[in-house]
């Protein structure tokens, strides 16, 4: 596929690894199949696959619709959700915005994101920045019951309402949430605020093409048009480089690489890393099984993490996200004195350094003995970030099945939740409660 981003993997496959990709492929194929005729474990959970082409204009325009109501009111607006609920918008947004844009003044209100933690003094400071400043909410929530956003929305509801209104709030609350039940649905119908709905057939760490991460992305002032259309684009066309992607990193695991790093030379994608890990970490971990995603943001991490990588334990591959041009040139300027000894770059463009940094640091690594794949990204734009978000979640579901896992669930995830509801003295919860007491005091 022309214009799209690309995978490199032959600086990670050699030797047994690659004749074990090849021996993987027949594997590949076949999980690929089982994703898509729905066979496998999970399929129930494939709303995503055919998303991208599946979103129509009347559901692009409402989305633009809402964001303009929110952007012409509000100086705020916050974004409550945990999980896949906030991490691919919170990802989209910081790899387009300005790096300093929260220091900047702007034509729209700026998004914030609560809901993604039990953090005390966050809620204070946040609640503190938008006292006084009209705000907007995007609750997000297939149930409204989930402990972290529903805190947040309590509190700043509560605290809208009062500050500007009941009916300011009803404009400006927004919920996206189950199309029929669920104690978000009932409030939403209740209180007449607007919504969309979260498809059943969805989970959240797949949902950023959904208004869960659209509307999100629309408020902020950018093309969600575009970031579809590339996911399009690579729905239908992508699936050379989704299977080298799944099939490298299979073979990868099975040669004794178990740590998967998500390595990016370029700052504004590092919540795209922290969507990634969601994404892979609790679709491939479980049953003792499953990589371990990991993530570091270059240059600034090789002098913290950059002895690790280069001679620790030889368990790890590195998958670089490489972006091709930047938005702006800055030419290092010449010095008569040259104190520091960069004359030798002067006239050069940082980007240029920073380019021969990442091939440094590639042929070093893999002469440590860390397997290299490449990702290639022409752009950080709206139209290749839905490339990579539909490329990731496919590669996904592919490398999931070839591993042996439903990659669509998470038990696990619930485990942590029954604790803290017992130790809470949750309704419920009080066998539970009890049982962890005497734990606690032995």
């Amino acid at each position: 596929m022309n214009n799209s981003i690309q995978v490199i993997s032959k600086y990670a496959l050699d030797g047994k690894t690659a004749e074990r990709a090849q021996a993987l492929r027949a594997s590949a194929l076949a999980a690929k199949l089982t994703l898509e005729s729905g066979s496998g474990k999970g399929n129930d959970f494939l709303g995503w696959l055919h998303l991208p082409s599946s979103i129509d204009e009347q559901q692009l325009s409402a989305i633009e619709k809402s964001a303009a109501q929110l952007r012409s009111e509000c100086e705020y607006v916050i974004s409550i959700g945990i999980g896949g609920s906030y991490l691919g918008a919170k990802a989209v947004i910081e790899a387009l915005s300005d790096h300093f844009a929260a220091y900047k003044s702007s034509n729209g209100p700026k998004v914030l994101f609560a809901g993604s933690n039990i953090g005390e003094d966050y809620l204070y400071d946040m609640m503190d920045l938008v006292r006084g400043h009209k705000f907007g909410i995007i609750v997000i929530s297939k149930s409204g019951t989930t402990t972290e956003p529903g805190i947040a929305f309590r509190l700043f509801k509560d605290m809208l309402e009062k500050q500007e209104g009941k009916e300011f709030a009803q404009r400006n609350i927004i919920a996206v949430t189950d199309a029929r039940r669920g104690a978000l649905r009932g409030l939403a119908t209740q209180e007449g605020y607007a919504t969309y709905v979260i498809p059943d057939n969805v989970g959240g760490r797949f949902s950023v093409l959904t208004p869960v991460g659209l509307l999100p992305i629309a408020v902020a002032g950018f093309d969600i048009r575009a970031l579809v259309a590339g996911a399009v684009e690579m729905e239908k066309d992508g699936d050379d480089i989704v299977l080298d992607y799944a099939i490298a990193r299979n073979a990868l695991y099975q040669n004794g690489k178990k740590i998967e790093i998500l390595a990016n030379f370029t700052p504004r994608l590092h919540f795209i890393a922290e969507w990634w890990k969601q994404l892979y970490g609790e679709s491939e971990g479980k049953g003792h099984k499953g990589i371990f995603p990991a993530s570091v943001d270059f240059t600034t991490d090789l002098h913290s993490m950059g002895q690790m990588i280069q001679d620790g334990e030889r368990t790890l591959f590195e998958t670089v996200l490489s972006v091709g041009d930047q938005d702006h040139e800055v030419i290092i300027p010449g010095d008569e004195k040259d104190l520091d000894g960069l004359n030798y770059i002067a006239g050069k463009n940082v980007d240029y350094v920073n380019k021969m940094a990442e091939l440094g640091t590639r042929l070093a690594h893999m002469d440590g003995g860390v397997p290299n794949l490449i990702i290639t990204m022409p752009k950080v734009n709206e139209r290749y970030l839905g490339q990579l978000i539909y490329f990731f979640e496919k590669a996904c579901g592919i490398s999931g099945y070839m591993l042996g896992v439903n990659p669509f669930d998470q038990p696990g995830v619930e485990d942590y939740k029954r604790n803290m509801f017992a130790l809470l003295n949750k309704p419920g919860y009080e066998e539970q409660s009890a049982a962890i007491q005497a734990r606690l005091k032995k």
